[in-house]
């Protein structure tokens, strides 16, 4: 039975692992607690003791990550043969003040918010693990569903290494998160099979010389000019080294030198990230930049020293898992409610995931529809349509039950 995305009112036929009244208003104010309680990665103290809070008041078992952020909890007995699907969300918050002024729910903590909906994240599986353990107690769950809470998604190069470090992946076969997305209506999810986001890494330049006078730059390194040339030709020269169809850019958000008009300076800093959208060029990418930004610098006799972060390589969406989420929101929703989406630029750390199972990612609209605002993820203005938490914890919900066969 399909829902009304305007009203979300159900249909005559509840849906077997459709989520209760009572506890969609509990789950809405477990989100804006954590909205207003918003903590940075491998920080996330509070945030895993409430989930954990809840978890154990359903009888559940759920498990704290070794570094004492984050957890899993298997709903339902996993039988050792059977892969699991794993449910992922993320619960680290952003080092940025919350700028919204209308809402009771805004953030408590200075220079810090959940503008990025890993709040609504953890709601979310939150909501659709303790569903689950609903029917699991009924023998209505076919298979074990793992739960991962993961901190520090936004810690470059993300918690999920820890995460998966620790045996998260232990019995899974397959898993799935969502993604909160500004752009999509409530009531409706975007999904693609292949890459959904790009690669990311981190990137820091320092270049020294002699400095000197400025009545006199041909006696220095001028820095300034120096360090000009590498933010201007080092992309340029990757866009003509690297075959475009990859997406490779390189883009600085920092640059600094000096300090007085008259002076040359001995050192400048540049800072910045790598992005790209192919696994492959993603692979190579270190050394393209390390030559470039290198030619650049030695050619206006700079001496050059790079810092080269490796972040995160793309999420590709399995076709497999894709499909389990696509069937997932048609059950639910019908099939009106999935949209195509683009590869973004942005980065995931679910990806390294990717790397050990098939899985997939779908973006989970969180726009009020006609809502013509331009909200964007990591603003302090960022909010959501709190209607999304019921899309999202039933699509996961429907996924875990499609999986196991019914």
């Amino acid at each position: 039975m399909s829902r009304d995305p305007e009203t979300d009112v159900p249909g005559d036929t509840p849906l077997l692992g459709a989520l209760p009244e009572s506890l969609r208003a509990e789950l809405i104010a477990f989100r804006r607690d954590v909205h207003m309680h918003p903590e940075l990665g491998f920080q996330e103290f509070r945030t895993t003791a409430a989930i954990k809070t809840r978890l154990e008041a359903a009888g559940l078992s759920p498990r704290v990550l070794p570094g004492g952020t984050g957890l899993t909890c298997d709903i339902g007995t996993w039988d050792g043969v059977r892969p699991m699907l794993a449910i992922r969300a993320d619960i680290d918050a952003l080092p940025i003040p919350d700028t919204k002024t209308d809402v009771p729910y805004r953030s408590t903590v200075p220079d810090r918010a959940h503008a990025c909906g890993h709040d609504v994240h953890t709601t979310v599986v939150l909501g659709a693990g303790l569903v689950l353990a609903d029917l699991a107690r009924q023998g209505l769950l076919p298979n074990a569903v793992r739960l991962i809470f993961q901190p520090a998604e936004e810690v470059m190069p993300g918690g999920a290494i820890t995460a998966i470090d620790a045996g998260v992946l232990d019995g899974v076969g397959r898993i799935v998160a969502v993604h909160c997305d500004p752009r999509v209506d409530v009531g409706r999810i975007g999904l693609r099979t292949g890459a959904i986001t790009s690669a990311c890494d981190r990137l820091e330049v320092t270049l020294d010389g002699p400095g000197g006078h400025t009545a006199r730059p041909h006696l220095t390194t001028d820095m300034v000019t120096a360090a000009a040339r590498v933010a201007v030709d080092a992309p340029a020269l990757l866009a003509r080294r690297i075959d475009t169809r990859s997406g490779l850019v390189l883009t600085w958000g920092r640059i600094e030198a000096g300090h007085a008009p008259n002076v040359i300076p001995q050192r400048a800093e540049l800072g910045g990230t790598v992005r790209c959208l192919d696994l492959d060029a993603w692979r190579h990418a270190p050394d393209q930049v390390y030559a470039a930004i290198d030619e650049v610098a030695t050619l206006h006799g700079a001496k050059c020293q790079i810092e080269y972060v490796r972040g995160v390589p793309p999420v590709v969406n399995d076709a497999s898992v894709a499909q389990l989420l696509h069937d997932a929101m048609e059950s639910r929703c019908g099939a009106y409610a999935i949209e195509d989406t683009e590869q973004s630029l942005g980065g995931e750390d679910f990806s390294w995931y990717m790397e050990h199972v098939p899985g997939a990612m779908a973006r989970l609209g969180v726009r009020r529809p006609g809502d013509t605002a331009r909200l964007d993820l990591h603003r302090g203005n960022f909010d959501v349509d709190e209607r999304a938490i019921q899309v999202g914890v039933e699509l996961f919900t429907a996924a875990a039950l499609i999986d196991g066969g019914l």
